[in-house]
């Protein structure tokens, strides 16, 4: 089971979803098995997105193990933003 799980709440008409996507598969390798990867389509998905309290695309929210949020941030992350995030939610 993985320790984390990332997830990115996106739009098919953002451009910014997409620079995102992009860092999030640059970082993805370096963490293995640790941490689970996800996408949703708010548009797709609208009650789990307004549950969420997605408000802006992108956003990412991880999760630890056990469901509860660790650190969420909308906008386009650096790749050293999405590591220092990812490190101070591992436990």
């Amino acid at each position: 089971m993985a320790e984390l799980s990332v997830t990115l709440y996106s739009s098919s008409f953002c451009g910014a979803c997409s620079s995102t996507r992009q860092t999030l598969d640059r970082v993805a390798p370096l963490l293995g098995s640790r941490v689970d990867w996800h996408e949703v389509n708010v548009a797709d998905a609208p009650d789990e997105s307004e549950a969420r309290g997605i408000v802006a695309t992108p956003t990412i929210v991880i999760t630890d193990a056990s469901g509860v949020e660790r650190m969420r941030a909308s906008g386009v992350p650096t790749t050293e933003q999405v590591l220092k995030a990812l490190a101070a939610a591992l436990p």
